[in-house]
């Protein structure tokens, strides 16, 4: 399975950017994608989530200004992230759950918000 995540950028504060992960290879048993992100000094943290049930969850910081969905016949995750603080500022990883494998991750993609 690889994931290639791509979008992250600068911007500034009130603005917006939208994350895609594109996943190939093995994709069947998919049962969970997500977006974590990590920022200097701090431990990696879910973002948001989306089941194969299209049930989403979302940190309480970002409930109201980010959006996950998925798009099967493409295999590809989004994040639409509005309202950008700079504390959104980190590292993005994407990731998929399969039943009865491995979570598997993608590069990473930097998004930098100024004030």
């Amino acid at each position: 399975v690889q994931l290639q995540a791509s979008g992250g950028g600068e911007v500034q504060a009130g603005g917006s950017l939208r994350l895609s992960c594109a996943v190939s290879g093995s994709t069947f048993r998919i049962n969970y994608m997500g977006w974590y992100r990590q920022a200097p000094g701090k431990q990696r943290e879910l973002v948001a989530g989306i089941s194969s049930g299209d049930i989403t969850d979302y940190a309480d910081s970002v409930k109201g200004r980010f959006t996950i969905s998925r798009e099967i016949a493409k295999n590809t995750v989004y994040l639409q992230m509005n309202d950008l603080r700079p504390e959104d500022t980190a590292t993005y990883y994407c990731s998929v759950e399969r039943i009865g494998y491995r979570t598997y991750w993608g590069q990473g993609t930097q998004v930098t918000v100024s004030s």
